[in-house]
């Protein structure tokens, strides 16, 4: 076992560090767009989004090397005392944070706003991968299932409650985590089916979708019987389960949609399905993101040539809706270019958690990409009207200093783990 170098650069992957640079310089020319004047356009106005940004990616070097000066093996062996004071920080906003759109997500230090929620997600992962990673954990036991449960649900639960649903979607993407380390795909399956029927039931109607669901089981029932006489009496127990499980989740996805989401939530899915145009209310930004992307064609308008960005059409665009930038002053070439960087990004995550020596570095670096993944694939469906309008940002391309800072953190202490496995694996 070699010792670890001194020099804490040694060992780094350099090429993720470059598209991480990329991403998050092409991100602050976009913010800088979206989000400057004719009256105002000198980068260094700190009043300004784009120049509070700047002074957000400056305090991103001192956040990179503090992460980069601990031994890869403090994450592992700190890890539980980071998760439970990232839940501390999260039960804690609760109490003592500031109120913004509706939600009680931020800290407020003189003027200056922190979001627990974008470094809880890093420090989640950090504990899942240290259960996972002991020697006696079995994945496909129940109870240790439900440690793992436990761990990733916990902060998403506290995230609820502020309430930011956006950000508790994030951690479902902790199951495709678990599905690599060896549970069944039942799960996926099942939450993939409970999306399907929650958009069915939305659409048509519980009647509609709860016929067809009966339907279906008996027609698969018959066919059985027809194959084998002895289908239904060894599967009488799975039938009638199979039977009450359609009847109750679908009656619940109905109650759930008309009694617990409320009227702005049910406006969102109605927009995406089609049942209502509302392009001046609920559905303005959306409708103006879409208008935005698409009217910067092939190669895009050019750098602050944007009309319908410079003409602020779209509220709040330095933010989540910062991708309609990139398609209004880029076109189709500087939005394919940023989803090619995203994906080498992935790409690099997966290709280096596949190569740790150790167990909690491979589970970290899958619940990087995870991550990362989920919030690309959520952020840019909603911007062009795939995905109802949630309040996820893009990575290093939306404005914001604990968004930044929150992915950097994730990022780099997978760059630090994977620097270990050089010296010490």
């Amino acid at each position: 076992m070699r010792q670890e170098r001194n020099n804490i650069f040694a060992g780094i992957d350099w090429l993720l560090v470059l598209l991480y640079v990329i991403l998050v310089g092409f991100g602050w020319v976009n913010i800088y767009a979206a989000s400057s004047t004719e009256e105002s356009r000198e980068i260094f106005d700190f009043s300004t989004k784009y120049g509070k940004q700047l002074i957000f990616i400056g305090l991103s070097i001192p956040v990179i090397i503090f992460i980069l000066f601990f031994n890869s093996k403090f994450y592992e062996q700190f890890s539980s005392v980071m998760y439970i004071f990232s839940l501390v920080l999260l039960a804690g906003v609760l109490v003592f944070g500031k109120k913004i759109n509706g939600a009680t997500s931020w800290y407020n230090f003189g003027g200056i706003g922190l979001q627990p929620s974008e470094f809880a997600k890093a420090f989640t992962a950090l504990a899942l991968a240290k259960l996972m990673s002991d020697r006696q954990y079995n994945l496909k036991l129940i109870k240790n299932q439900a440690k793992a449960f436990i761990i990733i649900f916990l902060p998403a639960f506290f995230i609820a409650l502020q309430p930011d649903m956006g950000s508790v979607l994030i951690y479902f993407a902790f199951f495709f985590v678990l599905n690599r380390e060896g549970l069944t795909l039942a799960y996926i399956l099942f939450g993939t089916i409970s999306i399907i029927l929650f958009l069915l039931t939305v659409y048509f109607g519980a009647k509609w979708v709860l016929i067809s669901c009966l339907l279906i089981i008996t027609l698969i029932v018959l066919y059985g019987v027809y194959k084998d006489k002895r289908f239904f009496r060894f599967n009488v127990i799975k039938i009638i389960g199979s039977y009450l499980f359609a009847i109750f989740f679908v009656l619940g996805i109905s109650y759930t949609y008309n009694n617990i989401l409320g009227q702005h939530q049910k406006d969102r899915f109605d927009i995406l399905l089609g049942k209502i145009q509302d392009n001046k209310g609920i559905g303005y930004n959306s409708y103006q993101s879409e208008k935005t992307i698409s009217s910067g064609g092939f190669s895009g308008k050019g750098f602050l040539q944007g009309d319908r960005t410079q003409g602020n059409f779209v509220p709040e665009q330095h933010t989540d809706y910062i991708y309609s930038t990139v398609g209004e002053e880029w076109g189709f070439l500087g939005s394919s270019f940023v989803i090619i960087m995203f994906m080498f990004l992935l790409y690099r995550v997966i290709y280096l958690s596949e190569t740790q020596t150790n167990k909690f570095a491979r589970i970290y670096g899958y619940s990087v990409a995870s991550i990362f993944f989920f919030h690309i694939i959520v952020n840019i469906g909603m911007v062009i009207g795939l995905l109802p309008t949630v309040g996820i940002p893009l990575p290093f391309f939306s404005y914001g200093g604990s968004s930044l800072w929150g992915f950097t953190l994730l990022l780099f202490i997978f760059i630090r783990l994977d620097a270990h496995k050089k010296y010490d694996w």
